[in-house]
């Protein structure tokens, strides 16, 4: 009998064997690091998720009070606020309170235009970024300077569409603050106190908010990193949360369906479905990498900069966030490696594009100082060869001399336009673009200074 049971178990031992061990995961970590080196940023953390798992959470580097960056540093996420604001709305959505299909004006009575087409815009657009909001026809300072969502809604009143709602997509952070503000009335509570209740509660992220929770970030000048407290402004739904990549783990594990979740399967579907016409889902953009399609989202502030991703044939989340901003940024690229990693393969550690193009900018400053000194001291000169000459082309000679004062001077227009008309400032362009307006500066003081020596020389 001892020999039959024994024949039976030494058979099922057999058969069964050992529980496979799970797969290693990818050197996480050691990539990390060397990205976190390669790039000099001052601070960076990060967070992987698999499944229904954080397989790797850490920080580097240190905060603009010298504390060490971990991943529970709370960090200003900017416009991954985004994806948490339109969860928000799909709770209500799951709670039939909110329907997707219905005007804005059905929950949000307030939200008026000059533009009549405005009450046509459905909350679906808003979250899709297909509602013909747009910078370029809303008066964006304004809505700045105002206090509170109610006061962002009266902002918006003088302001028109760019296009019919629904017929294309256009990239605006009014969708997200309006839906906010269509968060706070339907729900009762003020956006903060119901995104923690709906949203960050729910799934554990207990160091998250909406608000100013932390330290001044730092910006980039010729390659040194500065401290500089985060210029004011109305973030609101667009761009006001603060979290860690601790709890943006917890998060990443909800979006990709595992875990704690806040949304039905259904409405988590319906958030990382693109709109008509659109690659921008509700707070997520599909994008496709090296043949994978991931939804990925990006964020930048003035003084902070972050990233996440969530790769569904993996089954893998990131997100790195940084204490900083630039001309160049890294994280995008420190994200695109750690998805590499994931699918197998081996990326090299990004890093060196912010040093070499801030060295560029340095040496073209020191080259535009050193011609505007030798300019005025041969302005003399200068004016002895004109002498009797045409004054049209001496007049031409004089202006071609003072286009770094006119690129100067129509600076903020210009990075406007290429920004697709978003509102700039000179006090934005002291900030991550310092290098690139002190180098402006430099050289139309040297254009300038040229221009007149020759000019009192001539007289």
């Amino acid at each position: 009998m001892r020999k039959t049971l024994l024949a039976v178990l030494v058979l099922f031992l057999t058969i069964a064997g050992p529980a496979p061990a799970r797969a290693a995961e990818p050197n996480f970590d050691g990539y990390l690091r060397e990205a976190f080196e390669s790039t000099g940023l001052p601070g960076m953390s990060a967070v992987v998720t698999r499944g229904d798992q954080v397989v790797h959470a850490s920080g580097f580097g240190r905060d603009s009070d010298g504390r060490a960056v971990t991943a529970d540093t709370p960090m200003r996420v900017a416009s991954l606020s985004k994806s948490f604001t339109a969860a928000a709305v799909l709770t209500l959505v799951d709670e039939g309170r909110v329907a997707l299909d219905q005007p804005v004006v059905t929950y949000l009575p307030d939200f008026r235009m000059a533009d009549a087409r405005a009450a046509r815009i459905t909350v679906r657009q808003l979250l899709n970024q297909t509602s013909g909001l747009s910078d370029r026809t809303v008066d964006i300072g304004a809505t700045q300077r105002a206090a509170d969502l109610a006061g962002y809604l009266g902002a918006l009143r003088p302001g028109r569409l760019a296009h019919d709602p629904g017929s294309r997509g256009e990239y605006c952070n009014v969708n997200f603050d309006v839906a906010a503000r269509l968060v706070e009335v339907v729900d009762g509570r003020g956006f903060g106190d119901a995104l923690r209740e709906r949203v960050f509660g729910p799934l554990g992220m207990s160091a998250s908010s909406v608000g100013d929770e932390a330290s001044p970030g730092f910006i980039s000048v010729y390659g040194a990193w500065v401290a500089r407290a985060e210029l004011p402004g109305f973030r609101g739904g667009a761009g006001g949360v603060v979290t860690t990549a601790a709890d943006l783990g917890r998060w990443l594990i909800s979006q990709n369906g595992r875990g704690p979740r806040v949304l039905t399967p259904g409405s988590l579907a319906v958030q990382h479905q693109p709109g008509s016409g659109t690659d921008y889902a509700m707070g997520w953009g599909r994008e496709v990498v090296d043949g994978r399609t991931l939804l990925v989202h990006s964020g930048n502030l003035f003084t902070y900069t972050a990233v996440q991703a969530v790769d569904p044939a993996t089954g893998y989340g990131y997100a790195v966030l940084t204490n900083s901003a630039s001309l160049h940024d890294d994280m995008y690229n420190v994200m695109l490696g750690l998805v590499a990693l994931g699918a197998g393969e081996r990326p090299e550690a990004p890093g060196g594009e912010r040093q070499k193009l801030e060295l560029g900018l340095a040496l073209t400053a020191l080259v535009a100082a050193g011609l505007g000194v030798l300019g005025v001291l041969r302005s003399e000169r200068w004016a002895r060869r004109r002498a009797g000459r045409s004054r049209w082309w001496t007049g031409i000679r004089l202006g071609g001399g003072l286009l770094p004062v006119v690129l100067l001077a129509t600076y903020p227009q210009g990075v406007s336009f290429l920004s697709n008309g978003r509102t700039v400032t000179w006090a934005q362009l002291t900030y991550f673009a310092a290098p690139l307006t002190i180098t402006l500066a430099v050289a139309a003081l040297a254009g300038l200074a040229t221009a007149v020596a020759r000019l009192v020389r001539l007289r």
